[in-house]
């Protein structure tokens, strides 16, 4: 049995919090530096020069790289081997949210009820996932959320008959309905299968998935290259305001399902889905 000190992980939180906000991920620069010498309009290409400029201004000077700095969302794997000391794995994690948007002066944009609309003042409580895996190790990943995308999501509860073109339908209408408000380009997550909520969950675990990592699975993988295609041919561009590149990636996960239902979502980010992954 391995024991991890709550201080610590409220430690790493904190920095990645800060480390999101200010820094975009190795994979989404490269596929962002990607779309601005493919971008055919003069004006997408305009547009995703200027996003650029901003994404050096921000590392550089330490200035978050959107005002929106999201709501905290994790991804917790908790190796059966470890033993939490010092507290709440919970308290840990908000503790470093709380830390990280405090002391890394990020926007606080959390309010306590969804009717009474009053602000936490620190970001908390960030929303948390858990999964209990084999090993002695924890596994987060942290993705801060920004709303003018987050807003943009779907749920599609399709019937089985409606088949795979029935999926390809349903996520270009939630692209075309999202249009500028998502801040293309974006990266699409989309979730197929499990139930209602199971479907939602996988949609936002996608928009995490290194962009270099292609899917395992064959006709998933064949999906996601149609599907990128299908997107950028809609004329959406940078900004919404015309051109190619409206998503930088496609990435799909799917999951067994009831025989009487075919479930998906789709949970689009901006041109910046950022996310930061560490092992303790």
């Amino acid at each position: 049995m391995r024991s991890i000190q709550t201080a610590e992980i409220a430690k790493q939180i904190k920095e990645m919090c800060i480390e999101a906000n200010h820094y975009l991920s190795p994979d989404m620069k490269k596929r962002f530096d990607q779309a601005v010498m493919e971008e055919e309009s003069p004006l997408g290409k305009q547009i995703l020069n200027q996003l650029q400029e901003n994404l050096d201004i921000a590392g550089k000077d330490m200035i978050p790289i959107c005002q929106d700095t999201g709501m905290a969302v994790l991804f917790v794997k908790v190796g059966q081997e470890v033993h939490i000391e010092g507290g709440s794995l919970t308290d840990a994690i908000n503790q470093g949210v709380h830390d990280g948007y405090v002391d890394g002066f990020l926007r606080k944009s959390v309010v306590r009820d969804p009717i009474d609309r009053v602000n936490t003042n620190d970001n908390t409580p960030a929303v948390i996932h858990y999964e209990i895996v084999e090993g002695d190790q924890l596994d987060i990943t942290l993705a801060p959320k920004g709303f003018g995308s987050e807003n943009m999501s779907r749920v599609f509860m399709l019937k089985p008959a409606d088949g795979i073109e029935g999926v390809k339908e349903a996520i270009l209408t939630a692209v075309r309905d999202a249009g500028p408000n998502a801040c293309p380009p974006m990266v699409v997550g989309i979730g197929i299968g499990g139930t209602f909520e199971k479907c939602a969950l996988m949609a936002k675990h996608a928009l995490t998935r290194n962009l270099d990592e292609s899917s395992p699975v064959p006709y998933v993988r064949e999906l996601e290259q149609e599907m990128l295609q299908k997107i950028n041919d809609l004329g959406i561009g940078p900004g919404g305001l015309g051109g190619r590149i409206t998503a930088l990636a496609v990435n799909i996960e799917t999951y067994p399902t009831h025989i009487a239902g075919l479930p998906m979502a789709v949970n689009i980010c901006c041109h910046v889905n950022r996310h930061v992954h560490r092992v303790l």
